[in-house]
């Protein structure tokens, strides 16, 4: 297992992260999983061995249950454990249920800090971006929980580039903390996240988490071209994400991953977590499993080493279009590239150049 730092922090976090989606099954999380604190419990065991030393929870996750399950599964070890949750999405009927107000948000970390069973909690995230309350409010209520040691450090997720660069600046005109990290969709099928997001994040110094990275169960194998996909399972359910705008492309991608797999004599969902833990400007990758099954061969992604032409076949299925302006800069051959975005401009680089007739 290697250690990143968390974004501009001395922080080191595992490029493994266990996620709780699965943790609890209460009301429209049932299609994800069940997972109780026993079962919790002995996943915990089989990821902190393996050297995960951060855990990822929210307070949605099955409308508080997940964090009740992680605090009480925790138990001893949570010192040892850096523990993040999520606040922002509504939780109750009341209009102030919800949103990154000074007023929700300090509430809602109370709250989760109860459920947790902690006194403190080291990353806490803004669950998606609030478009009513002023970025300055949000902020200044994280800042207020850091310097009452509620929480140890904030992020986001869920965020664009220009959300979080309103973010930061913000924080730096009125010397409030800022975010340390951010948490992205980002997926061998979903790489959008490679235009803004994971540029801004290289040079401004945050750390990115990986959430889904399994495409919400679309990349493990059980969702093939032509097959019924297996009840059971988030994408047999009826589960309504991730997004796919060309269903035949992700097939292809899944193929791929199924045959790189072969390859290796493992998972396809194992070469899709190797593939993504290891892309520019990736800290670590959020994991979760509804079984002990699913855990285990998650956490082997760290000791897979793909080849050269496992790469290349990855890279020939899943690029994604220039988009304007990288295509301009590569087309103009514009020098003084910005080191943040040079890993991207150079794939780009490559696309058009196989599109030439």
């Amino acid at each position: 297992m290697k250690y990143r730092a968390l974004g501009n922090t001395g922080l080191l976090v595992s490029e493994l992260v266990v996620g709780t989606v699965p943790f609890g099954g209460r009301g429209a999380f049932e299609k994800t999983g069940s997972v109780d604190v026993d079962q919790a419990r002995r996943m915990f065991d089989m990821a902190f061995d393996a050297g995960v030393n951060l855990v990822d929870t929210a307070d949605l996750y099955s409308h508080g249950l997940a964090e009740e399950i992680v605090g009480q599964a925790l138990a001893q070890r949570r010192q040892s454990i850096i523990l993040a949750t999520k606040a922002r999405s509504p939780m109750g009927d009341n209009p102030n249920d919800s949103g990154a107000s000074r007023y929700h948000l300090i509430r809602a970390c109370e709250a989760s800090l109860k459920r947790l069973g902690t006194d403190h909690i080291d990353l806490y995230q803004v669950h998606n971006w609030d478009g009513v309350t002023p970025v300055e409010e949000t902020l200044a209520a994280l800042d207020h929980l850091v310097q009452s040691g509620k929480i140890r450090y904030f992020g986001t997720s869920n965020y664009t580039a220009w959300q979080m660069m309103k973010t930061l600046g913000s924080a730096r005109v009125n010397g409030w903390q800022q975010p340390v990290s951010q948490q992205i969709y980002y997926t061998p099928e979903a790489r959008e996240a490679e235009y803004e997001l994971l540029p801004m994040a290289i040079d401004q110094g945050v750390a990115t988490l990986v959430w889904g990275p399994l495409g919400e169960g679309l990349l493990t194998g059980k969702v093939r071209r032509g097959q019924q996909t297996p009840k059971g399972t988030r994408q047999g359910n009826d589960w309504p994400e991730p997004y796919v705008h060309d269903r035949e492309r992700a097939y292809d991608i899944i193929e791929a991953l199924i045959t790189i797999g072969q390859r290796h004599g493992c998972s396809p969902a194992r070469v899709c977590l190797a593939w993504l833990k290891d892309r520019p400007g990736i800290t670590s990758v959020i994991t979760a499993g509804r079984s002990f099954e699913q855990l285990h061969d998650n956490l082997q992604a760290t000791e897979l080493v793909l080849l050269p032409e496992d790469l290349e076949q990855m890279e020939q299925a899943t690029r994604i279009a220039p988009q304007y302006p990288y295509w301009h800069r590569i087309a103009a051959e514009m020098d003084r590239i910005d080191p943040a975005e040079a890993p991207f401009i150079a794939l780009h680089r490559k696309t058009m150049q196989r599109q030439q007739p």
